[in-house]
């Protein structure tokens, strides 16, 4: 064991380099028809993206300039933390002020500053979205946000027929603007929503900050007088924040509501009678936006249940349950039920699970590194070599980070 640890210590510090960038996200243009120009995009994809052949749902930020930076930043921190599942951020850039302030709005009293609204939806929806989908893997829930005058953008995309969004976040949104005309139209697009009895409407967050005159307020008003059952619809007030300071902190809430139910707290773990009641716990946030997947955290409080509650020895009906209910996670989980056995040096048993999984874990860095644990514990030193020389290069390969790489130093 000793021996893999000298390997292993010298395969991090070879891996490991100075004064490397800490990359948040990559700045990338294509052309539009509609604008006749060529517009930007932020992208930040997940911290895992390149270990699986998942999809992902999408957040799109308006006035991606101004706003992609705290958003993706917020969007990586809850995820680790279990908040919220993945996504993939997309800045929707704009070109300084005056294009901002133009394409963010309709036109009102021929004045030549506003007016850029419809064409500029469409980009989105016709060109910027299907480029998305195209070269990254996504699902079909897609979220809208902005704030300020991105945030009524927001709810103009809302409006609209046929929209590419099934959720929206509207951050300090200046209903203001048209004499708030923002408030009839939003009220007329639910108010039929709730007639056709078809389609739900969408999630939708509302926030204002300590500020005057936005018409937010009145907004929510009309809206939660309609009374609509199941409809998850949020207002909240930040009166120690003003309009430049609240994008963040409303942002984080937003998500939250969005992903209401999604996290299952480690001592929340505790309270079930037994794993079959949190698998069924589980189960039932499936129902949830998004649906539900054992990401890290939620598959390394598990396994932690699992052996604090000593009910390691229904590991294999587990892992069968894990493979029928949630099968994009198993690997997840079968990962960090081996590391339990590993740490309890039942190696016999932890490669046994992972060799379970070998064809899809073999393409992930834990997956080799647990492994190779399991070897080395078995005396199959060369063997464990070969598997964390593995991990390492896919460490590397598939950019994860550097959190997770100093796991398995």
């Amino acid at each position: 064991m000793l021996r893999l640890l000298f390997i292993i210590v010298m395969l991090f510090t070879t891996y490991s380099q100075a004064n490397e960038p800490i990359v948040s996200g990559h700045i990338m243009s294509h052309h539009s028809k509609l604008l006749q120009q060529e517009r930007r995009f932020m992208i930040d994809l997940p911290e895992n993206y390149h270990d699986n052949e998942l999809n992902y749902p999408t957040l799109y930020v308006v006035d991606g300039d101004f706003q992609f930076q705290h958003v993706s930043a917020v969007v990586k921190n809850m995820t680790r933390m279990g908040k919220i599942p993945p996504m993939i951020v997309i800045g929707i850039a704009t070109q300084g002020n005056a294009d901002y302030i133009y394409q963010t709005t309709w036109a009102i009293n021929d004045e030549p500053v506003y007016g850029g609204t419809s064409v500029f939806y469409q980009y989105i929806k016709q060109e910027l979205v299907p480029h998305i989908d195209r070269d990254y893997r996504t699902n079909n829930n897609r979220i809208l946000s902005g704030y300020s005058l991105g945030g009524l953008f927001t709810t103009y995309a809302m409006v609209q027929n046929n929209t590419p969004f099934n959720a929206y976040l509207a951050m300090s949104p200046s209903y203001w603007f048209d004499d708030y005309s923002a408030e009839k139209s939003i009220a007329k697009f639910i108010d039929g929503k709730t007639k056709d009895k078809k389609t739900p409407p969408p999630p939708l967050f509302l926030s204002v900050a300590n500020e005057q005159g936005m018409g937010v307020g009145k907004v929510y008003k009309s809206l939660n007088q309609l009374n609509i059952n199941d409809w998850k619809l949020a207002y909240k007030q930040y009166p120690n924040e003003n309009h430049f300071s609240t994008a963040l902190p409303a942002l984080h809430d937003a998500l939250s509501f969005l992903f209401e139910d999604y996290y299952e707290d480690g001592y929340e773990l505790k309270a079930h009678k037994d794993v079959a009641d949190v698998l069924a716990t589980f189960e039932r946030k499936k129902q949830n936006y998004n649906g539900f997947r054992v990401e890290w955290l939620q598959a390394y409080k598990f396994s932690k249940y699992v052996f604090g509650s000593k009910q390691a020895d229904k590991i294999d009906d587990v892992l069968v349950e894990i493979n029928k209910r949630f099968p994009d996670s198993i690997v997840n989980v079968t990962n960090y039920l081996a590391q339990g056995f590993n740490k309890k040096s039942q190696f016999e048993k932890a490669k046994s699970i992972l060799d379970r999984v070998k064809p899809q874990g073999e393409k992930t860095a834990l997956w080799h590194h647990q492994y190779s644990l399991a070897l080395a514990g078995l005396a199959e030193f060369e063997l464990a070599k070969i598997s964390q020389t593995q991990a390492m290069m896919l460490a590397k390969n598939q950019n994860l980070p550097m959190w997770q790489i100093w796991e398995m130093k």
